[in-house]
């Protein structure tokens, strides 16, 4: 009986197992691990090298730093690539400091917001949900499939979420495909 029970025990526990290291999600090759903040992992993707040096040029490091919560919808070096070309060559100049941390606070929403959160919201919405920004603008959020959510900024422009629920100590990331512009 002690066997069975021991069997028992350890058959549940390597079932579980996997589920124990789900928190730590890969973006640009690296693990996005869910006890450092958004810049100490966002600095470490291959595929956020752009942004990363965007929030460095418009000074956002510590408030990204800082206690939160906060949610980024993290555009990929393919989605400012995406951008009319030398754009984010001229961002990232000194005087263009204040249009550049406007675009990036933009992508910031105080609060947690995952999957979970962002589908609640669209459903509690008829269908919509809109957040307000860090940098004061909105932007609207849909369901576009089961596990997709689409984004729309005051401009028009559209964005998807690539990859969800990318956990921090002051936050969460989710990863999208375009930028998104404020008015």
């Amino acid at each position: 009986m002690k066997r069975i029970i021991s069997a028992a025990f350890v058959a549940g526990a390597l079932m579980a197992a996997p589920f124990t290291f789900a928190a730590d999600v890969m973006v640009g090759g690296q693990a996005m691990m869910a006890s450092r903040d958004i810049v100490d992992n966002a600095v470490n993707s291959a595929d956020h090298t752009t942004l990363v040096a965007a929030v460095k040029a418009a000074g956002l490091v510590d408030t990204l730093k800082g206690k939160g919560p906060f949610t980024v919808f993290a555009p990929t070096n393919a989605a400012f690539a995406k951008l009319p070309a030398g754009t984010v060559d001229t961002l990232v100049k000194p005087e263009s400091k204040p249009t550049l941390t406007k675009i990036l606070t933009y992508h910031v929403v105080a609060g947690k917001y995952d999957f979970m959160a962002l589908s609640n919201a669209i459903k509690k919405g008829g269908g919509k949900a809109e957040l307000a920004t860090v940098a004061g603008g909105k932007l609207s959020f849909m369901m576009n499939g089961m596990h997709n959510i689409a984004i729309t900024d005051e401009m028009g422009g559209h964005a998807s979420i690539s990859t969800y629920d990318v956990y921090q100590s002051n936050g969460v990331i989710n990863v999208i495909d375009s930028v998104l512009m404020p008015k």
